[in-house]
C-alpha cells in the first residue's frame, strides 16, 4: 500500500472513532485524545508496521533531569508491554509499535494501543515525581 492510501485508511478510521485527525505537511497523522497529542507514523517501506506516538510529553531542562528521564524511561518501558519511552533531543516521547499481516489489522488493537501508551506515560510521570 502506498503512502496516500495508507494515510487515508488511518484518517478514515480515526474519524469514524470520533477523533479529528489531520495530516501535517510532513505527512504525519495527528489527533488529540484526553488532552494528549498523538501521531501515527507511516513507514513507506513497511506497510505492515504500525507506530503510534505521544511526542514531546516531558521536557529535559538539564543533565540531572536527563538522568532521571533515562531511569524513568527504562522502568516504564520494561514494565509496559509493547510501549517504549525514549528521548528526542530535549524531549521525551512514548511509542507503541507493532507489526500486522495487513495494515487494516491495526483497527482491532487501536483502543488497547492508546491505553498502553497512556499507561506508559503515566508510569513514566509517576516515576519522575518520586
Amino acid at each position: 500500500m502506498s503512502k496516500e492510501p495508507h494515510q487515508q485508511m488511518f484518517v478514515e478510521f480515526l474519524s469514524e472513532e470520533g477523533y479529528r485527525p489531520q495530516i501535517g505537511d510532513s505527512g504525519l497523522i495527528s489527533f488529540n485524545s484526553d488532552g494528549m497529542n498523538y501521531f501515527v507514523l507511516i513507514d513507506e517501506n513497511d506497510d505492515q508496521f504500525f507506530r503510534l506516538v505521544v511526542p514531546n510529553f516531558w521536557s529535559i531542562d538539564n543533565e540531572d533531569v536527563r538522568r532521571m528521564v533515562q531511569a524513568a524511561g527504562d522502568d516504564s518501558s520494561a514494565s509496559t508491554k509493547v510501549a517504549k519511552i525514549f528521548t528526542v533531543d530535549d524531549n521525551v516521547w512514548a511509542a507503541y509499535e507493532s507489526f500486522f499481516s495487513t495494515p487494516e489489522h491495526f483497527k482491532g488493537i487501536f483502543p488497547r494501543a492508546l491505553s498502553v501508551l497512556n499507561t506508559s506515560v503515566q508510569n513514566f510521570a509517576a516515576r519522575m515525581r518520586e
